[in-house]
């Protein structure tokens, strides 16, 4: 049994300007679930730089599953998940929970191969907070290899209290 997940680092500045060397750490790792089942994400994104009470909104870049089994139907799920985002050891006001953390898959941005693709949150109408694992994008139905990828985005509200500094959480992608 084998399981690939990707994480990605993203950042973000509240309040300030950001401190040197406080660009994105790429951070990918890779574990396989399914034997020919593979999942790839960007190492890093920056969400940007704003305010208590502000919202940033950003794409995480290109997400893609690529299925080569020849096992029929081959169908699949990914999810997401995250981590709060903290700052210089985290703890009271420098923290922000996942509850104001949101992502939206968005729809198919290239595929190969046949099969019904189902994003997981179309819109950003449709945002889902990641205080669990959200279904980020399926293959629901159809046989043969094949690839789709998608460009989701990360919504992150900035609480009220938080202290000035460069915040960081770990998004995971997973395939099965």
């Amino acid at each position: 049994m084998h399981f690939l997940a990707a994480l990605v680092s993203p950042l973000l500045l509240v309040g300030g300007v950001a401190p040197p060397g406080a660009a994105p750490v790429p951070r990918v790792r890779a574990m396989a679930l399914v034997v020919g089942l593979d999942i790839t994400v960007p190492p890093t994104a920056s969400l940007g730089a704003g305010v208590a009470g502000a919202t940033l909104s950003r794409s995480l870049g290109t997400v893609t599953v690529a299925d080569t089994r020849s096992v029929n139907p081959n169908t699949w799920t990914a999810t997401v998940s995250a981590t709060a985002f903290v700052t210089a050891g985290g703890g009271a006001g420098k923290t922000i929970a996942t509850t104001q953390v949101s992502y939206w898959s968005g729809p198919v941005t290239k595929q190969v191969g046949g099969g019904t693709k189902v994003p997981g949150q179309l819109t950003a109408a449709q945002a889902a907070t990641l205080t669990v694992p959200r279904i980020a994008f399926s293959k629901t139905t159809g046989n043969g290899h094949n690839r789709v990828s998608w460009a989701p985005t990360l919504r992150v509200t900035i609480p009220a209290g938080v202290v000035t500094g460069v915040y960081s959480g770990t998004v995971t992608h997973s395939v099965a």
